[in-house]
């Protein structure tokens, strides 16, 4: 099962320059405290990055599984946030990225 063994935590630079520490953050946090341990995770997860009422709510999905969770936090909405950001883990190397940045992890 992915995101059990975490050894390191990383973002990409398209991340890195497109979203806020605190935002970056957040995913973690929504990991670890949200989904860790609730349901199985594929090494592969999806989150969608919305606006809700002009601050930042996050739904998560993966393949396979058919519901999606959504939480909303209290970081103000930036219209040039990435509509959607995947988190890959690969044997413990947790990373952050834009979807079409995969393809070189």
């Amino acid at each position: 099962m992915a995101f059990t063994n975490t050894k390191g935590r990383y973002a990409t630079f398209g991340i890195v320059t497109s979203l806020p520490g605190e935002v970056i953050d957040s995913f973690w946090y929504f990991i670890d405290q949200y989904l860790k341990g609730v349901i199985p995770l594929n090494h592969i997860l999806y989150f969608h990055l919305k606006n809700k009422n002009g601050l930042l709510s996050v739904t998560f999905s993966q393949n396979g599984y058919p519901k999606k969770i959504t939480v909303d936090f209290p970081y103000k909405f930036d219209p040039f946030y990435p509509h959607s950001v995947i988190v890959v883990d690969r044997d413990g190397k947790e990373t952050i990225a834009h979807p079409d940045e995969v393809i070189n992890l």
